[in-house]
């Protein structure tokens, strides 16, 4: 397999564990003194940073599973990820990817059963999210870890108090 397509499976591998909320195999992706930052657009191509840095593979695997919310029930998310941008040089690499993610709510089935007519999948999917992946990763022991990660939001992000 080449390095651009190791580099590029490392991204699958992190959307992936953020679907699943899945801190701790997100936490492997980083290496310990790796930076990740979530950024929201302000204009065009202008940005502001939405928090503080998390620092590390631990940081991370903290935030993924004490600062994300929980999908409801019959919930989920879908990550997609395109127009992968990879330049390798040596042991270390840079990838820049668009994104798009979706809300995934399934409808339960009712106790009786579907009614006469339904077909298909029951529910809905609508895009929640979008932007870029700004990333740059590190060969170690022959395995790419992402030591800078920013996420590039295309819209503001309202949290909560702040």
């Amino acid at each position: 397999m080449s390095d651009e397509r190791r580099v590029q499976e490392v991204l699958a591998r992190y959307v992936r564990a953020t679907d699943r909320r899945d801190g701790k195999s997100q936490g492997t992706l980083f290496t310990d003194d790796a930076t990740v930052q979530v950024f929201t657009k302000t204009g065009h191509d202008a940005y502001e940073p939405l928090s503080e840095p998390i620092i590390g593979s631990a940081g991370v695997e903290y935030a993924v599973d004490n600062f994300m919310a929980p999908h409801p029930e019959g919930g989920s998310s879908h990550h997609t990820t395109s127009d992968h941008i990879i330049e390798v040089d040596g042991d270390r690499a840079h990838m820049n990817a668009q994104f798009v993610v979706f809300e995934v709510r399934a409808t339960a089935r009712p106790a009786g059963g579907w009614p006469e007519g339904a077909f298909g999948a029951q529910g809905t999917v609508r895009p929640i999210e979008s932007g870029y992946y700004d990333t740059d990763l590190r060969r170690i022991d022959g395995e790419w870890k992402i030591i800078r990660h920013r996420v590039l939001m295309d819209m503001p992000i309202a949290i909560p108090g702040a």
